[in-house]
């Protein structure tokens, strides 16, 4: 079978409206993304949001970075052990944790959050995200969708890294500090590997000097000024 040609894959409208979806769910589709160092907090406010909006009534679900990577993302290690790839394949689909990786996964992760969306859902993601250039790439194909720009929400979780190794719930400070110190190295993000802070953010917080409560709170405001949720 010979390979499909870029030029033969077309954009296909569909022909239920945003508006429609809109209507259904009472609300409008946009992702918040969530990004910050590992145990800055991320994944504790964006499921504490999640919940509060199900709550609400709203439909939203958590994207979370350690999640996908047992799934769509998943590593080469984890696909051939767990669905019995072939080596080549695990090693053409799985992503790892250099520079080149991370940047894919993110990619791959901004397109699965801009389809859900699209569908009307409020897409919560949480990933280290530590590159610039990477989360913008994911807020560009939000505004430049085809069927119109879905709104793109980045909530900074600024907690400072003194805190987030304080905390390190996985010990994984530990360990990068531990390789740098044996002169190894990691490539872990804070340590070995920098974090780009967003220039702009809508949001940020600071779980050193916030509750996850003020957290969600400040986060559901935001959402209803911007009227995409409602009270």
């Amino acid at each position: 079978m010979s390979d499909i040609k870029p030029t033969q894959v077309f954009y296909h409208a569909g022909t239920v409206t945003r508006e429609e979806r809109q209507g259904l769910l009472k609300q409008t589709g946009a992702t918040v993304w969530f990004t910050g160092l590992s145990g800055s907090g991320k994944s504790t406010l964006a499921v504490a949001v999640e919940q509060v909006l199900i709550q609400r009534g709203h439909a939203a679900y958590v994207l979370d970075g350690d999640n996908i990577r047992f799934g769509l993302n998943a590593g080469p290690k984890i696909l051939a052990d767990t669905r019995g790839y072939a080596e080549e394949q695990a090693k053409r689909f799985g992503l790892g944790f250099s520079a080149a990786d991370r940047e894919e996964n993110i990619r791959r992760i901004g397109e699965v959050a801009k389809l859900f969306a699209d569908a009307g859902l409020l897409a919560l993601t949480s990933f280290i995200s530590p590159y610039r250039k990477d989360r913008d790439a994911a807020r560009k194909i939000h505004e430049q969708n085809k069927a119109g720009a879905i709104p793109f929400v980045e909530v900074h979780v600024n907690t400072p890294i003194e805190c987030c190794e304080q905390r390190d719930p996985k010990g994984l400070y530990k360990q990068a500090r531990d390789a740098v110190a044996a002169g190894k190295g990691m490539g872990f993000t804070g340590v070995d590997d920098p974090y780009e802070p967003p220039a702009k953010p809508e949001l940020t917080f600071d779980a050193s000097k916030h509750s996850v409560e003020e957290g969600v709170a400040q986060v559901l405001n935001y959402l209803q000024h911007r009227g995409l949720v409602r009270g």
